[in-house]
């Protein structure tokens, strides 16, 4: 099931830097990506893996608030997925 779809491919998407919350339950993936943003250059993209079917709501809604860009996102059996490209 695809959540969202951004402009590139996701075999086409270059990433500056990776978290992995897999096994990590709310608020925890979203604490550490709030800490782990701020380590990608501005414009720069971080890869989020995740098991938390709260992330699909909670994410979205981080960048949304803290104006960073969902570049992509996508469910593959029980992991999630999100590209999010670093705002100012």
């Amino acid at each position: 099931m695809k959540l969202t779809n951004g402009e590139a491919a996701l075999d086409e998407i270059a990433f500056d830097g990776e978290l992995d919350a897999r096994g990590l339950h709310c608020p925890e993936p979203v604490m550490l990506l709030h800490n782990r943003i701020t380590e990608v250059p501005v414009g720069g993209i971080l890869k989020v893996v995740a098991t938390d079917p709260s992330t699909t709501r909670d994410i979205p809604r981080f960048c949304q608030f803290l104006e960073h860009q969902l570049v992509h996102s996508e469910e593959s059996g029980e992991e999630f997925l999100f590209f999010i490209r670093r705002g100012s």
